[in-house]
């Protein structure tokens, strides 16, 4: 029947053999990319022609040169494919680059002559758009030689058959006589007609597509022919091409039960894995219609190519998309429940990360096997629910070292339901980490108070200790947690347990200033005089901090302030040198702490006070009678140490307590308040002690005077101060003498002379003009 047509003008049933509109696109492109100079006009007419939308042309006219814009035109075309390239050739190209278009026409022609490739289309598709009349031809041969194929394809293209109706690339009427070709063919191929669809692939392209993209063997796939379906595979027809929801045949002939055709397909490598515009493979088409043979076809497909890992098999997928229903049916049909993916991963480990229950049910009813993994990761996201589970049907295939890593996993996230469930599963609660952590431990160290209360529940042990010897009590009150503290005093854990550097958990509590954990600890029995490995008690940690809640509590239970450190400290030393509360001073003056008790080096809290600025402090223990004068073993006074830090206020207090004596005590190098004020460049300490009547030419053990301390440290300020002073007899004082000489023959000039600093050589012209050396 269909041999009549035989003798018929091929270029009627678009069987022209030339080149696809890509491929001259891409031989051409050159030509294309110089030759096209009106490239707004060929923008406007993609749009309209459905090739490019508006947003994508306005984007190209945006790039700075027309070269560049035709080159993007190209590439957006070749992404598209064949259809676009088409319509880019006729209308776009005809109407806006007539000459052009007529070069690249004849060009498409000449080569006709030499290509066999039954594929190529172009010059075929040119030729019909140009000749008028061609649909009306092709009509009426096509009713006298093929009626009923005509007749068929009537209705299945008539408007109101909607579902086979493919989406129109065109407009009406645009690609008429095309249409009616392809889809003549098409429709032999559905019919499953093998006899009459080898003849007619004698003078057309396999791959040829209907308006919906579709290849004969979609259509056959779809219709489960075998025979056309194995013809058409024979012949090399691609497999992977994809019409337009794209499907290919693979999932035409899945989604529609065709089981021996999957098969077929699947034997010469059909793409298992492929997406639709849904995102959805061959066995999702079959899943969803309870295709089970389909679904058996491919699972047995999958086990085969997944041999060396997948990166995901349909399991993993069905996990990662929470699709339950679709990942017992492919249990049931065969699929492997322990198959791992490329990362090693499982896909019970997929559905635990999606915190799908019914899958993961779906999975261990199968034989899901539970590792360390899958157990953290419910963990992890707290799945309560999904790890009670995965333990039950661990099945003992948890080690002790899988489950005691989840349980610190689990103590460590403050999840006391999980940890119920571990230890109830065999978790040992009283394993140790790497760090010699046992979970209660950790527990202590977190403030995980709930957790605690489970473990303790489950006969954790209490006193063990870390390799330090800190204990659980020392870790929770680190951790300020009182509940645990409570449950540990509670279950009898010493008060007084010695941690790291021997100190007590009160040590701690008085250091962090947690008067609620202070409290519980002398309750239950704390020594409040504890003392620690450098001797320092709680008193003198909370003084050291400035904690005056703390010193107030400790004090009230007969905390002693007299007890002294390793360094011969009392609290009283620490808290004049503390940062915190300066209340903490007068707190201890109070409890008769005794202001004049000297340390390891024969220090008073004065000379602290003093050298730390602390004129709070300096006020409360003056007031308190301590010793303004009191010397440590270098003979330094309280006075030096703050002349030395330059701190005039605490000068000024001790001045005025001295009632200006002891301005010239010396220490061991002989030195004055002065000198170290003016070595260290203190010129407002300097003013202070001169005004107080200083000596201004006392000399050092190395009869340094004071000008020679300040010209040697380049503090010119201090210089000047003295220089100026010294000038004229002041009161009945002496005037700076500016000829002294040191131990070593040198005057203050000299000193300043052999220095190698701009001060230096500023001090020293400043001399030599005070000495009239120089004007």
């Amino acid at each position: 029947m269909f041999n009549i047509l035989k003798g018929f003008d091929p270029q009627a049933l678009s069987n022209y053999i030339n080149p696809y509109a890509v491929d001259v696109i891409r031989a051409k492109r050159e030509d294309l990319i110089y030759g096209i100079s009106h490239t707004e006009d060929l923008l406007d007419l993609l749009v309209t022609a459905g090739v490019m939308t508006a947003a994508k042309r306005s984007i190209v006219l945006t790039i700075r040169t027309q070269k560049d814009q035709n080159s993007r035109v190209l590439d957006i075309l070749e992404a598209r494919g064949e259809r676009a390239c088409r319509k880019f050739f006729h209308p776009c190209l005809m109407q806006a680059e007539p000459d052009l278009y007529g070069r690249i026409r004849a060009y498409v022609g000449s080569v006709n002559e030499h290509i066999r490739d039954t594929r190529r289309q172009l010059i075929g598709y040119l030729l019909e758009k140009e000749k008028d009349g061609m649909e009306a031809i092709v009509t009426q041969t096509l009713k006298k030689t093929c009626s009923s194929y005509a007749f068929e394809e009537t209705k299945r293209f008539s408007p109101e058959n909607k579902e086979s109706s493919p989406v129109p690339l065109e407009k009406s009427g645009d690609k008429a006589t095309q249409r009616k070709a392809e889809n003549l063919i098409h429709m032999i191929a559905t019919d499953g007609e093998l006899l009459l669809l080898k003849e007619q692939l004698e003078d057309t392209n396999i791959n040829t597509v209907n308006s919906s993209n579709e290849t004969l063997l979609h259509v056959a796939a779809k219709s489960g022919h075998l025979s056309i379906t194995e013809h058409l595979v024979r012949k090399g027809t691609r497999m992977d091409l994809q019409e337009d929801n794209a499907h290919t045949a693979l999932h035409s002939a899945a989604s529609r039960d065709h089981t021996e055709t999957v098969r077929a397909l699947i034997k010469v490598g059909a793409p298992i894995y492929s997406l639709d515009i849904h995102n959805k493979t061959p066995i999702h088409s079959a899943a969803e219609n309870e295709h089970r043979d389909v679904v058996k076809a491919l699972v047995k497909e999958e086990a085969k190519q997944s041999e060396g890992h997948a990166q995901h098999t349909y399991l993993h997928r069905a996990a990662m998309e929470d699709n339950w229903r679709l990942a017992e049916l492919l249990l049931q049909s065969g699929a492997a429940a322990n198959a791992r993916n490329h990362q090693n991963k499982t896909a019970l480990f997929y559905a635990v990360t999606r915190s799908n229950e019914e899958t993961v049910t779906a999975l261990l009813n199968a034989g899901a096997e539970v590792d360390c993994d899958v157990v953290n990761e419910a963990i992890k996201l707290n799945q309560e629910s999904i790890l009670n589970l995965l333990l039950a049907n661990a099945r003992g295939a948890l080690s002790e070292e899988a489950l005691g890593s989840a349980l610190f996993s689990a103590v460590r996230q403050n999840q006391h339901g999980m940890v119920t469930a571990l230890t109830d599963s065999g978790a040992n609660v009283n394993m140790c980490d790497e760090r010699g952590y046992t979970p209660l431990l950790l527990s202590a160290e977190l403030g995980h108070s709930e957790v605690f209360r489970v473990l303790v529940a489950k006969q954790a042990k209490t006193d063990a200790t870390l390799s330090d010897r800190s204990s659980a009590l020392h870790l929770a009150v680190h951790s300020s947690c009182v509940p645990i503290v409570q449950t540990l005093l509670e279950k009898g854990l010493d008060p007084n347990i010695p941690g790291p550097k021997a100190q007590n958990p009160l040590h701690l509590a008085a250091q962090s200033n947690r008067s609620e954990l202070v409290g519980l600890l002398l309750k239950a029995g704390a020594k409040v005089n504890g003392v620690a490995q450098d001797g320092l008690t709680p008193l003198h940690l909370a003084s050291q901090q400035g904690h005056a809640d703390t010193v107030i509590q400790l004090l009230q239970s007969k905390a002693d302030p007299a007890e002294k450190d390793r360094l011969g400290r009392t609290a009283l030393h620490w808290a004049v040198s503390s940062k915190g509360e300066s209340r903490v001073v007068d707190l201890l003056l109070s409890a008769k702490a005794y202001p004049t008790a000297t340390d390891n080096e024969r220090k008073t809290a004065l000379h602290l006070a003093a050298m730390e600025g602390n004129l709070n402090a300096v006020h409360s223990l003056l007031y308190h009678k301590a010793k303004g004068g009191a010397k440590d073993k270098d003979g330094s006074t309280p006075l030096h140490y703050a002349a030395a830090g330059g701190h005039t206020s605490v000068v000024s207090a001790l001045l005025q307590s001295l009632n200006n004596k002891g301005i010239e005590e010396r220490n061991v190098w002989r030195k004055t308040p002065l000198h170290v004020a003016a070595e260290k460049g203190h010129d407002s300490v300097a003013v202070l002690l001169l005004e107080a009547g200083a000596k201004i030419n006392a000399a050092d053990q190395s009869k340094d005077t004071p000008l020679h301390s300040a010209v040697r440290g380049g503090h010119q300020e201090v210089v000047k101060r003295l220089v100026n002073r010294g000038q004229a007899v002041h009161m009945g004082r002496k005037k700076v003498n500016l000829q002294a000489t040191n131990k070593v023959g040198k005057t203050p000039l000299q000193v300043a002379e052999s220095g190698d600093t701009p001060n230096h050589e500023n001090i020293a012209t400043l001399l030599k003009r005070k000495m009239f050396l120089i004007k």
